[in-house]
């Protein structure tokens, strides 16, 4: 088993890394101090010139892996992008969670990514270039309608949003929340799940279907915040869908199909977090070395005392245990495809978050009361972390995938 890295995994990690050293990271003030004035709500502009400069040097939508196994094959239409593979886009993906705008700066960003491997996999070539080609070059954003409030939608059957077809429409009826990027007013549109068979079987009830945000019927009832911070200007919002009215021609293979497209989506959106979120507490490892070595208590450096060293040891052993895991599944959906690896898949995605979460828990400690401010932006990074629990599905739902694979060995 070797370990060591390609030529070309190396080459453009090391080219993310040196873009976000160089554009990125020094104009983080910036980035705060234009997010807190004006319109918050609006694209900000360190983040626009960032794109500008990193669509220039061909550091552009890194996530399509090649061949992707399209079900709605369309050899007319190619994607713009590098195209790496999942273990290639990995090592970038980790580079991009140090900072935590850096992802859309390589118009990498969720729910896009996702969104954009609906499109190239499953959708019409119409449907390709008027939804997936601007949002290739970045003009335009989009967001993902699953969750509803109403239900528990960890078991996505669960979903009501109802789709009834009339003539050459469907209309659609339903309310959805936690409805990431709908705050940005560059989200043009949206895929929405939603039943369109209710006495089919189980799974072949949903369905998908592309709604533009403007149409007359969908409205953003509120933006929601995630332990205090709204996320502007992106945002999560809670939408709702009164008689909207859609062409026919908007559902995404076909009805009863939506659990099909939703596997084929989840799965590299799982993972794409879980690479993000390893250099999420790579960042804070670094935050809380430097400053247990900065500050003194009870006369000596407060790293000298031994239950910090065994919090640091700890945390790097969970990083690099975490990263070998995640590299792993990266691995085997390029080798084997994404329903090889779906063990894997669930295995990093417990596990990716709560590694993090106790990282950052540890060095919010380490900081005192400033941990808990936004001086040092681990509290914000904390909230974010929490919320990958549930996206994508909650961790009961992953660890009762593993646990029944585990009794099935054993049965």
């Amino acid at each position: 088993m070797d370990f060591t890295l390609s030529a070309r995994e190396t080459h453009f990690r090391d080219r993310v890394r040196g873009f976000i050293d160089q554009h990125i990271r020094p104009r983080t003030h910036e980035y705060h101090a234009q997010i807190a004035s004006g319109d918050r709500w609006q694209p900000v502009a360190v983040i626009e010139e960032a794109k500008a400069e990193a669509k220039r040097q061909g550091l552009w939508n890194f996530f399509m892996p090649p061949h992707s196994g399209q079900t709605h094959v369309d050899d007319s239409f190619v994607f713009e992008g590098e195209q790496l593979t999942n273990l290639e886009y990995a090592l970038c993906a980790e580079e991009m969670g140090r900072v935590h705008w850096a992802s859309e700066c390589f118009n990498c960003s969720a729910p896009d990514t996702g969104n954009m491997e609906v499109f190239h996999r499953y959708g019409t070539l119409e449907q390709k270039e008027r939804w997936l080609r601007p949002l290739m070059q970045g003009e335009i954003r989009s967001a993902f309608l699953m969750t509803e409030p109403a239900v528990a939608s960890s078991d996505a059957t669960n979903i009501q949003t109802s789709m009834v077809r009339d003539g050459d429409d469907y209309v659609i009826n339903g309310r959805k929340w936690w409805s990431s990027g709908t705050g940005d007013p560059r989200c043009k549109i949206a895929i929405v799940m939603g039943k369109t068979s209710p006495d089919a079987s189980r799974h072949a009830q949903q369905s998908m279907i592309l709604v533009p945000l403007d149409a007359p019927g969908v409205k953003i009832e509120r933006m929601l915040s995630v332990y205090g911070y709204d996320h502007a200007p992106h945002g999560h919002g809670e939408v709702s869908l009164t008689n909207v009215r859609v062409p026919a021609e908007n559902l995404l293979l076909g009805e009863g199909r939506g659990f099909e497209i939703a596997q084929g989506r989840l799965g590299p959106g799982r993972i794409h977090h879980c690479m993000r979120t390893i250099g999420v507490a790579e960042e804070a490892i670094a935050a809380m070395a430097r400053r247990l070595q900065s500050r003194v208590a009870f006369g000596k450096r407060i790293a000298d005392f031994s239950v910090w060293e065994e919090r640091v040891a700890r945390a790097r052993i969970d990083i690099e245990m975490t990263r070998l895991l995640c590299l792993k599944a990266a691995d085997m959906m390029d080798r084997a495809g994404n329903k090889s690896a779906h063990l894997e898949i669930s295995m990093i995605k417990v596990q990716a978050p709560t590694m993090a979460l106790k990282i950052l828990d540890d060095a919010i400690q380490a900081h005192g009361g400033g941990g808990v401010s936004d001086d040092f932006e681990l509290a914000s990074a904390w909230a974010g972390m929490r919320t990958l629990r549930f996206a994508d599905g909650p961790d009961e739902v992953h660890n009762r995938t593993i646990a029944r694979a585990e009794f099935g060995k054993h049965a």
